[in-house]
């Protein structure tokens, strides 16, 4: 087959400043920020999975400070930072944006680290950096598809389905709590699966398992995969070997890693 895209990136990566306009506490496990200002007026929505990165203050420091490098020279600058003045930055899906606004939906648990102590002390008025990424989720026209997720990447999965009206194939999407189950209307060609966590084992396992027993004697053309870094790999590794999915046709993202800290 084709080799698919990886990423369509935007025209114009430019670091925008805004803060938080609403704090709102969905679940137990979920934390909606909405963030918007007139620094936000030169956001283009993408839709789908359409991520940033986000910045935002540590504890203690009065100010934000941005790096104010565009395009990918922003790290460089940022790493140059003193520890004390340095953001720290996360990356986040955008799961709803509107004219100057922009929702982003934090997965936060009892010991998380700086982006869930953020959210849920965020208050109005706090700054905010953000860099558009642009998506990821490119599959080509029709054919059925699979959706992967663990709480961590449920706001892109559900962007996805949203923006997707022709959607066709299967959504598992893990939580760790039962609350955290979300309204969704859905494509009507969405078989959308909620898997609820009910025991200790790490985000993305249960996913995987329920993974293991679909039957995927029919394999889906394209696969969107996302959460924990061992969700992200295990999955396109299942499905490529045991299910002859081919490796291009699955967009796989890590988006953190168990006992790993994440740059910034």
């Amino acid at each position: 087959m084709p080799t698919l895209p990886q990423r369509r990136t935007p025209g114009s990566r430019r670091l925008l400043r805004a803060s938080v306009l609403r704090a709102e506490r969905t679940s137990t496990h979920f934390v909606t920020l909405t963030v918007g200002g007139e620094g936000l007026e030169d956001f283009a929505p993408l839709g789908f999975d359409q991520w940033c990165r986000l910045f935002f203050p540590r504890e203690g420091q009065r100010e934000l400070r941005l790096p104010t490098a565009s395009s990918n020279r922003w790290l460089a600058q940022h790493l140059l930072m003193s520890s004390a003045s340095r953001p720290w930055v996360r990356n986040y899906t955008v799961r709803a944006a509107r004219p100057g606004e922009v929702d982003i939906a934090f997965a936060v648990h009892r010991d998380g680290g700086p982006a869930s102590k953020f959210a849920e002390n965020a208050r109005p008025g706090d700054e905010v950096g953000i860099l558009d990424e642009g998506i990821t989720y490119l599959p080509p026209a029709g054919g059925h598809q699979l959706l992967l997720a663990d709480e961590s990447a449920v706001p892109a999965a559900l962007a996805i389905l949203e923006s997707s009206p022709h959607f066709r194939g299967t959504v598992l999407l893990e939580v760790g709590a039962r609350d955290d189950i979300q309204p969704i209307d859905a494509p009507l060609g969405a078989d959308v699966q909620w898997l609820v966590r009910e025991d200790d084992r790490l985000p993305g396992r249960l996913a995987l398992d329920v993974l293991g027993q679909l039957d995927l004697s029919d394999p889906p053309g394209y696969a969107w995969v996302a959460g924990e870094s061992g969700l992200a790999t295990g999955a396109r590794r299942f499905l490529n070997r045991e299910r002859g999915v081919p490796k291009q046709a699955i967009a796989f993202q890590g988006y953190w890693k168990h006992d790993r800290a994440s740059l910034g």
